[in-house]
């Protein structure tokens, strides 16, 4: 075991590398205990549908195991996490804030730029940015340590990061399932070095201690009822049905879908663990004013070009054009304003058939509000 690294300097080394915070999780042996409940809780999660159709998540491994059931898996040499987490709270405002009714709204985390560099600022894509972060930190443990294996990811490893910033103290996992730290909440972006290295975590260290007590804020507040305590029903989730859904949204999720066109952020905006979480200022993941609560008419006016031009390098772009039309097309029915039936009309002739459905129901329920 290295004797000159403790997690405190590794967290140390993390902040320097420009993350907000770092711990260590060993990874449970194959066969173990903790390897077989976090396994056979992925297996079954897979089963019930909660994917949907994110077909990444239900790949298996030539033994027929699901990729991300356990490291061992894949890499039978990894023996410790290095799990990094990155603040992305910004002093802008929340989706459940008041808003014009002829705003849309775009996840947080996915309104970044760059703004580095000379000349007009560019978006940026926080698995980018996170990964040249990893990646210095990966050098430098090297140059610490010697050569070791490892490798670096930001949401594309083959584990569930969240998982293991819990075994490393990072957080607990929220009702929402998403990671909360009783400093900086659940605005956090978590990238993960995977090592060969036992670094000191030693034993399994214990889980961080779930504060979430009786509140069930995030779960009431869900407009697609996607939750229940600790799980979320991922083919349910707005996140999901505006980004990973192609083709035609279910007809019994649209009203719930309010204006969201990117992404949703409503259960982390009412939990109360968010209320005193600190913004930062990161020149990196800056946020793109225009994105912030964006007008649907102007989203609605881009061509495919504007849209390739505009979201270049930036997480949008994971809907693709069609998608995002007929997300807006369905923030329109919801908005109630008559002012969108002359756009609506145009798109229930599109092409794509999925927008061309997304606007005749949306045209339906504008004339219901008449």
């Amino acid at each position: 075991m290295p004797q000159s690294l403790s997690a405190s300097l590794i967290n140390k080394l993390a902040v320097e590398a420009g993350f907000s915070l770092a711990g260590v999780a060993a990874v449970p042996e194959a066969g173990s205990e903790r390897s077989r409940e976090e396994s056979e809780r992925f297996e079954q999660w897979i089963a019930s549908g909660a994917a949907g159709e994110m077909e990444y998540l239900k790949r298996r491994n030539e033994g027929g195991e699901l990729v991300r059931s356990g490291l061992k898996a894949v890499f039978p040499w990894v023996k410790s996490v290095v799990v990094c987490a990155a603040n992305y709270n910004t002093a802008q405002p929340h989706s459940i804030d008041p808003a014009p009714r002829n705003a849309g709204w775009i996840a947080r985390y996915a309104w970044s730029e760059n703004r580095t560099g000379e000349g007009a600022a560019r978006p940026s894509d926080y698995h980018k940015v996170l990964l040249n972060r990893l990646r210095k930190l990966e050098a430098t443990l090297k140059k610490r340590e010697g050569d070791f294996e490892s490798r670096c990811y930001v949401d594309t490893g083959p584990l569930v990061e969240r998982v293991y910033a819990r075994y490393a103290g990072v957080g607990w996992t929220g009702k929402n399932t998403c990671i909360l730290n009783q400093k900086i909440g659940s605005w956090m972006f978590l990238g993960v070095i995977l090592t060969s290295l036992e670094l000191p975590a030693g034993e399994l260290q214990e889980l961080a201690a779930d504060r979430c007590g009786s509140c069930t804020r995030c779960i009431d507040a869900c407009p697609t009822e996607a939750l229940t305590s600790h799980q979320m029903d991922a083919s349910r989730c707005i996140s999901y049905l505006t980004i990973e859904k192609r083709g035609n949204i279910p007809e019994d999720m649209r009203v719930g879908m309010g204006r969201q066109v990117f992404g949703c952020d409503i259960c982390q905006d009412v939990c109360p663990w968010n209320r005193k979480a600190p913004t930062v200022e990161d020149p990196e993941l800056a946020a793109r004013e225009e994105l912030v609560n964006p007008a649907l008419e102007w989203l609605a006016r881009m061509s495919r070009d504007e849209f390739a031009q505009r979201f270049y390098g930036s997480p949008v772009k994971r809907a693709k054009f069609e998608g995002l039309r007929r997300n807006v097309a369905v923030a329109m029915g919801n908005s109630g304003l008559q002012q969108y039936r002359a756009r609506l009309k145009e798109w229930s002739g599109d092409e794509d058939t999925a927008v061309r459905e997304a606007a005749e129901w949306a045209l339906k329920r504008l004339r219901s509000e008449e």
